[in-house]
């Protein structure tokens, strides 16, 4: 059983709709700068930080299941490691970003920091070339350690023996410290930044929450699907209860971080740290608030919760779907008001997503096809295809 033969051929039907895919959202990008520059660039940051958010969540969560040497995930490995490949096409577009840098950073602005004093106390941290600086540092870090991770499991395949196992575990330990520490700057960059008078000393922690909890969102999407076309035929209820309670743990954490964030900046009631909900009270954003947390906490609280709909497919299919909405709305509540400073959403934000999506599918399926899906002389794969409880 260890030596399990599951090889993935994407049909070149498939291949041609992903193909398709990318060409709306270059079209729709493209419509988007000569007509609107702000959205566009909104559409560009939040795709760009959605997705890459994806991977590295996925990279996270391969480092854990080594360090908790966690049995019943090991069959699946393949998958968190397929995302966790897109991180190399992310750092082309952030770099990229530096043509819409004006658009999106109000203090990337020439002068500004001569007429105000917060943004010039913040200038050591917040200018354009440590900005990139970062950018380039954060996703080197990235780029080598999911490659070193992923070239020590394809190695575990080939020759076997536990010394391919301890290795991704002793790797996996500083994996997890450095996505932890990087993500979260990451986070502060991308999305605080847009409003560089607000902080926030819980956003951080809440963004690097919602990358995990995404990322185990789609790896679970991902394990249904191979398992409908045909793969991963040791998928069972007891696999689907342990990815939906991640997904209900994670998502419990991501509520409780809103809530405690909310309420004390409420509580503290400081300009600089109510401007941010102040912003976002009026119109659809005011709306927006609410809808998130029912997408991200109140709905997979209600269906994850019992053990009968925690392990079914006809339940979590649906809050995987619900969930992948609420993570775009999350980051919509974020860019909008400071970019666009309105509701728009239209054709622009469809193409753009469709486009991104296509990319990432892309790269995930030929990622997955390059090796068995059903990884090899893995020390805890009996177990993880005959895990019950």
């Amino acid at each position: 059983m260890d030596k399990m033969e599951d090889k993935l051929i994407v049909p070149r039907k498939f291949k041609n709709l992903l193909y398709g895919l990318i060409g709306i959202g270059v079209i729709s990008m493209a419509a988007g700068f000569v007509l609107d520059p702000s959205r566009a660039w909104a559409n560009y940051l939040l795709n760009n930080y959605y997705f890459v958010s994806l991977a590295l969540g996925a990279a996270f969560f391969s480092a854990i299941q080594y360090i908790a040497q966690a049995g019943w995930s090991a069959a699946f490995k393949r998958i968190p490691e397929a995302m966790a490949s897109y991180v190399p096409v992310a750092a082309v577009f952030f770099l990229l970003m530096y043509f819409g840098m004006h658009s999106l950073f109000h203090w990337s602005h020439e002068g500004i920091t001569e007429t105000d004093k917060l943004l010039a106390h913040k200038a050591p941290y917040l200018n354009v070339p440590f900005f990139f600086i970062r950018i380039v540092l954060f996703f080197g870090l990235w780029i080598v350690l999911i490659r070193l991770l992923r070239k020590i499991s394809l190695k575990e395949d080939a020759e076997g023996g536990m010394q391919h196992f301890y290795d991704s575990e002793k790797y996996s330990k500083v994996i997890i410290f450095i996505i932890a520490i990087s993500f979260t700057l990451f986070a502060i960059d991308m999305l605080m930044s847009l409003e560089p008078h607000w902080f926030s000393a819980l956003f951080a922690a809440k963004s690097f929450i919602a990358a995990f909890l995404h990322a185990a969102t789609v790896i679970t999407l991902i394990v249904i699907i191979l398992h409908k076309i045909g793969h991963l035929p040791m998928l069972n209820r007891s696999h689907l209860h342990d990815f939906s309670r991640y997904i209900f743990m994670l998502s419990i954490v991501w509520g409780y971080f809103n809530f405690v964030e909310f309420m004390i900046i409420w509580y503290g009631n400081l300009p600089e740290e109510t401007i941010f909900y102040v912003n976002r009270s009026q119109g659809a954003f005011g709306v927006l608030f609410f809808v998130n947390i029912v997408l991200n906490w109140f709905i997979p609280f209600l269906f994850l919760m019992p053990r009968m709909t925690s392990r079914s497919k006809v339940y979590i299919l649906p809050v995987i779907v619900i969930l992948m909405i609420g993570q775009y709305t999350e980051l919509y509540y974020y860019i909008w008001p400071a970019v666009v400073h309105e509701a728009k959403f239209g054709l622009l934000e469809i193409g753009t997503y469709l486009g991104f999506l296509g990319l990432f599918s892309l790269v995930v399926t030929r990622t997955l096809s390059k090796a068995n899906l059903v990884p090899k002389n893995h020390p805890y794969l009996e177990e993880s295809i005959y895990h019950q409880f």
